[in-house]
């Protein structure tokens, strides 16, 4: 696991290469902003914070309820969990690439491609030291929806079946969207937000979707998987 002084030696181990690239004067100042940047490296914000996910990914008008808000942390987390089991995959892939570079260098007598190995090899560790930054963020995401799932879920809905909040949470926030609606509003967005809602107060109304679960739940009962 790369530590924060690893990344403070790659990033001074670049300097020599960045007198090329920077004039004197940026080089200089690079040179005595190492210790800053190794600091801004590490404490870089990455993905959101908790107060992101409360206001902004999980605000009152698109998820009304504590089953909505619930069902949500549920997609969060698994997006989530899905990026980690792939950034794993490059890093095991970004691993076996630098133990391939280290032998190459090892028994390249052309300075050319040894140089070449060398950048090579050093843009990996860099990146692996990026990959296991990301994962921690990643997995600290991961936790955080872990916690709010269990803060929304407090046994008033179905915790097993997404479907059975949804003719409420999407009642609520239809009749929110349904109040921004103005003379300044287009054909289409009235035609389509009053469309759902009006569907909705129909499907709440008929009681179709309880009919549908009462149906279902019969058919679980008896053990007969629904066709």
């Amino acid at each position: 696991m790369t530590n924060k002084k690893d990344v403070k030696d790659i990033i001074q181990k670049e300097e020599t290469h960045l007198n090329n690239l920077l004039e004197q004067q940026d080089l200089t100042d690079f040179k005595g902003m190492v210790d800053e940047l190794r600091d801004t490296w590490t404490k870089k914000q990455m993905f959101r914070t908790e107060t992101e996910a409360r206001f902004s990914v999980l605000q009152d008008n698109r998820y009304p309820t504590k089953a909505a808000k619930y069902w949500q942390c549920v997609r969060e987390q698994s997006s989530y969990l899905d990026n980690l089991m792939a950034l794993s995959f490059d890093y095991r892939r970004n691993d076996a690439k630098i133990t391939w570079l280290e032998g190459k260098i090892d028994k390249e007598e052309d300075e050319y491609k040894r140089t070449k190995y060398q950048i090579d090899l050093d843009e990996c560790r860099f990146g692996k030291a990026s990959m296991e930054k990301v994962a921690k963020h990643r997995m600290r995401e991961i936790k955080m929806w872990s916690g709010l799932k269990k803060e929304f879920n407090d046994g008033s809905f179905n915790d097993k079946d997404v479907n059975q909040h949804q003719l409420e949470s999407y009642g609520l926030q239809y009749h929110e969207k349904a109040k921004t609606l103005n003379a300044n509003s287009s054909e289409s967005e009235i035609f389509n937000v009053m469309g759902q809602l009006q569907s909705l107060q129909r499907i709440k109304k008929s009681g179709e979707l309880e009919n549908s679960y009462k149906e279902k739940e019969k058919l679980e009962q008896h053990g007969k998987p629904k066709p």
